[in-house]
């Protein structure tokens, strides 16, 4: 199982963690958001519950904004827009 990040469209991306525990997650989506512009959003993918809160954190203290997110089926998506 590897991680996937696409381009989805022009300014948006998505990186797809689903099968990783804490810290994985968190510390992809930090990775990847470092790689993007301003302005530009990353949907994040995940199944593992406790990586909401370590990404909802990392997020706020990391130049970016989380513009939304959903639960579906043990299924995560949050949306995320760098803003510096």
């Amino acid at each position: 199982m590897a991680v996937k990040f696409e381009k989805k469209t022009e300014g948006t991306y998505e990186l797809d963690c689903r099968g990783y525990v804490c810290p994985h997650p968190q510390i992809y989506t930090k990775k990847m958001l470092e790689k993007l512009r301003e302005g530009d959003v990353l949907e994040v993918v995940f199944d593992n519950p406790s990586s909401s809160e370590s990404i909802s954190a990392m997020v706020e203290g990391n130049g970016a904004e989380i513009i939304e997110k959903t639960m579906d089926s043990g299924k995560y998506v949050f949306r995320i827009r760098k803003t510096g």
